[in-house]
């Protein structure tokens, strides 16, 4: 494990005074400053930045108001993770809401590819509920340039709603939705693909009303479908800029209040979490998972089937089987992960800029997590792959801030051409499909261009703080604060970094450390999961602020992120 640089976070005097001004609560204002923030972010709807600002969504819109008018049957094409089946989930229930004829399609990717591939289409052709006049894609398809062509072929239109970045050539579909192809001046660039179908419903909606199809200001509630919209933006682990934390802040309202979707609520259930204390962690690390083990290891038709489930007995069902597929996720997570480290371990040579590896036998569905784990591991971009019956191996990768994967694989695929069939991605993951006799090639090559793109033959990975924790804060009052909040990627939540003395330690289950710590006169409860080495007496710790309840009582605990010697 590579030991972490320890930074305070740079905190800005203005920014905290202006905010405290506006009745931010102190340490808030000092979190929120150091953030970037100066002013209350917009939390109401209000406050959404509007539709007309992405492009092509009226175009789209218009189409989709033509094909319910002309009773045409629409087929949703999602992707195979939680913001694709969030999204597909706000797309069908928004349809329907609207008096759409429509279905959607999840086929099995290990056999079909990822997006709206050739074999999509065919089994689109093919669909129980009839061929359908057109296809929207969600959280995909800004890259199927052969699928959209395929599609158009056999006699279906295209509608593209997605957000990963765009090649060079786009897909010639009727109508492309995504703030990230080129022109598109939406403000912002992070939105997930759940969040991009669901600026389409809105501007549906408008549409229709513009029509008279639907009253002036009447039609579907489509703030009922937030608890998918911050479900969705929360798992795809997007930048939290201010327009994503306000769909999250609706979401999770709603959530708390009891008003969420039945699969949802049966989510919540099974992961033995509270949804009148919802947080972007549970969102994230509770909820997320079980629907996207769905798609690593089964049908992610199971988890869309869940969402759309409005029976709650039925949705408990539902929830109860995606929760065993977890399991099973989680022990192929950690057999798979456990060999590459022996991998990597008996061959230190091949830990250089990167790391690439592959076994025989391993899961394609869960090469993104063990990559995941490898950076985290050893901080540096790791790509992991699992072969499959073609020759070829399918690759997941993730990536540190340093290296722009989707970057790296673009100059791998000119310096290595025909090495790698097809990729795709962000800046911090991607996947692709490689010809296995390439691997060799391909490793030396992407190790070279990590180096090219980031100047560095070596990675540091950085904890950036808060400071100390003023020690009148450190409250289950403060915790739950710090809980209601929407934090994310790009928006981090708030570690402190303080001296304590250690008073007692033991070990949990010999796997977790649990602490009792003293500083200033006061004592304080701490566990350092999954970490069993004893700390000295006197200790410099990084730490989130928790509540912890246990035999009905309720107290505040540190969660150890890091510890050293003070």
């Amino acid at each position: 494990m590579v030991q972490p640089l320890i930074r305070p976070r740079h905190s800005n005097r203005q920014r905290t005074e202006a905010l405290t001004q506006q009745g931010v609560h102190p340490l808030l204002a000092r979190l929120w400053g150091a953030r970037g923030l100066a002013a209350l972010a917009p939390t109401e709807w209000a406050g959404l930045i509007p539709p007309s600002h992405l492009s092509h969504v009226q175009e789209a819109a218009q189409l989709l108001a033509d094909a319910i008018s002309s009773r045409k049957k629409l087929l949703i094409v999602a992707d195979y993770d939680c913001d694709g089946a969030t999204a597909c989930a706000v797309a069908v229930r928004g349809l329907r809401a609207m008096d759409a004829d429509v279905d959607f399609l999840v086929p099995n990717r290990f056999e079909t590819g990822y997006g709206l591939s050739p074999a999509v289409v065919q089994l689109a052709c093919k669909h129980a509920a009839g061929k359908p006049d057109l296809l929207i894609t969600v959280d995909n398809g800004i890259a199927s340039i052969e699928g959209v062509a395929a599609a158009r072929q056999a006699g279906m239109e295209v509608i593209v709603t997605d957000h990963h970045l765009p090649g060079d050539t786009l897909p010639e579909a009727l109508a492309i939705v995504n703030p990230n192809q080129p022109g598109c001046g939406f403000p912002s660039k992070h939105l997930a693909g759940v969040g991009v179908i669901f600026y389409v419903m809105l501007a549906l909606r408008a549409v229709l009303r513009e029509r008279n199809l639907l009253p002036a200001q009447g039609g579907p509630r489509l703030d009922a479908l937030s608890d998918l919209v911050a479900l969705g933006t929360v798992a795809d682990v997007v930048r939290l800029d201010a327009n994503n934390r306000l769909l999250i802040t609706q979401g999770l309202k709603r959530i708390r209040q009891g008003r969420m979707h039945a699969g949802v609520a049966a989510l919540f259930e099974i992961a033995g979490r509270n949804p009148g204390e919802a947080s972007t962690a549970d969102l994230g690390f509770a909820l997320g998972p079980r629907i996207n083990a769905a798609g690593r290891m089964a049908d992610m038709s199971l988890g869309i089937h869940c969402l759309l489930e409005d029976n709650p007995q039925r949705a408990l069902e539902l929830a109860r089987a995606l929760d065993e597929v977890n399991r099973q996720r989680r022990s192929r997570e950690t057999e798979m992960r456990d060999q590459a480290l022996a991998h990597l371990d008996a061959q230190p040579g091949t830990l250089a800029a990167s790391i690439c590896v592959w076994q025989p036998g391993w899961h394609p569905g869960v090469i993104g997590l063990v990559a995941s784990r490898l950076k985290e591991t050893y901080w540096r971009p790791a790509l992991a792959f699992a072969p499959d019956e073609s020759d070829t191996l399918r690759g997941s990768g993730r990536s540190i801030p340093e290296v722009h994967l989707r970057d790296a694989l673009d100059l791998v695929s000119k310096r290595l051409p025909g090495a790698i069939i097809q990729f795709g991605g962000h800046a911090m993951a991607a996947g692709l499909t490689l010809h296995a006799p390439a691997f060799k090639d391909f490793s030396v090559q992407f190790d070279d261009a990590v180096r090219t793109l980031s100047g560095r033959e070596s990675f540091e990975p950085c904890l950036e703080t808060d400071g100390s924790l003023e020690p009148g804060f450190v409250s289950t009052e403060t915790a739950r604060l710090l809980a209601d909040q929407v934090w994310g990627a790009g928006f981090p939540p708030p570690l402190f970094q303080d001296r304590f003395r250690v008073v007692h330690q033991r070990l949990l289950k010999e796997q977790h450390l649990k602490v009792y710590l003293e500083r200033d006169g006061k004592r304080i409860d701490g566990i350092w999961f999954n970490h069993a080495q004893l700390l000295p007496e006197e200790v410099e710790i990084v730490y989130r602020l928790e509540s912890n309840t246990w035999g009905g009582q309720t107290t505040v605990q540190l969660l150890i992120e890091y510890a050293q010697a003070a």
